[in-house]
């Protein structure tokens, strides 16, 4: 089978397609045919880091058909649509998935949305979750035209936000008009941020990390709540955040899945009927084929993206 591996650290250039055999799936995992593939930033960080055992192929949200079906796994027939997360192995033909991490593909959802709803959607829904929204509640999401930031812009509508604002790196008009016909009331830059531009908001979905993060929470309100779901994030000054009434989450979706499978669940089921519904429109940047996984790379690494940017094998 053809496989994309970082075969040395650095950038996009690392990437290269090898022939391997194809793997088998373990006690637990189904094997999957992939179709498509989604790329997604954290997976394009990895490429550069010292910590990654080489050669490497990225993990990523991967839609396809069962090939194969591990010992002990239960529901599952070869030939089945399945959308499922892969820590590792997913830039290819083939790959093994825990099956708890993978989900039927209803009639109606093609590929690409559900490859757009699976990570993307459950982090969208479950950071706004966690941040407790309330209907009439206004709310600041960073990374607004990324994978999860764009559903978490339509979810926040959808749950009763009275004000939306949309923060991204660079303010360009395909951005701008695909954000606002989301549901986005307002879409600033990360500059405008920093230099005190935006009104303060009750709920903070934060993507982007760093100076942005910190840029984001001196626009939170009294009793506002911060979730961090992605990037790396600076160090928070807890009386600060006592003389603000301000909170601060930390949301990681593995924990979210292992810990709490009945709410993982039901979420997913949440997001399938909004779509289908047409009240979550998943989008899609564009769509590679393997080889240009490189090109996949230097679009994320970019923020050229306006939605999910995807593989096809």
């Amino acid at each position: 089978m053809r496989a994309v591996r970082i075969h040395a650290h650095g950038g996009p250039e690392q990437l290269a397609v090898d022939e391997l055999p194809a793997p088998r799936p373990a006690p637990g995992e189904l094997l999957v045919r992939t179709a498509v593939v989604g790329v997604g930033l954290p997976d394009v960080r990895l490429a550069r880091s010292a910590h990654v055992t080489l050669p490497h192929t990225p993990g990523g949200d991967v839609a396809g058909r069962v090939e194969a079906v591990g010992d002990g796994v239960t529901g599952w027939d070869v030939g089945d649509r399945v959308v499922a997360l892969a820590f590792g192995g997913a830039y290819a033909e083939f790959v093994t998935v825990p099956a708890a991490f993978a989900t039927p593909v209803p009639d109606g959802v093609d590929d690409e949305a559900a490859v757009v709803l699976v990570r993307g959607g459950q982090v969208a829904l479950g950071v706004l979750r966690a941040a407790r929204l309330e209907a009439g509640e206004s709310v600041l999401i960073t990374a607004a035209a990324g994978g999860a930031g764009h559903l978490a812009v339509q979810l926040a509508r959808v749950l009763g936000a009275s004000r939306v604002v949309a923060a991204i790196s660079a303010a360009g008009r395909a951005k701008v008009e695909a954000l606002r016909s989301l549901g986005a009331d307002e879409v600033v830059t990360y500059a405008d941020l920093t230099a005190g531009g935006v009104e303060p908001v009750d709920v903070v979905a934060d993507g982007a990390g760093g100076d942005v993060q910190a840029a984001a929470l001196e626009v939170l309100a009294p009793f506002g709540r911060l979730v961090a779901f992605s990037a790396d994030t600076p160090a928070v000054d807890v009386t600060q955040l006592r003389l603000g009434a301000r909170t601060v989450i930390g949301f990681a979706m593995a924990h979210y899945a292992g810990r709490r499978p009945e709410v993982y669940a039901r979420h997913r089921a949440e997001l399938w009927d909004l779509h289908r519904d047409g009240r979550l429109r998943p989008l899609v940047d564009r769509v590679l084929p393997l080889e240009k996984a490189g090109d996949a790379h230097r679009v994320l690494e970019g923020r050229e993206n306006v939605g999910r940017v995807l593989l096809r094998s």
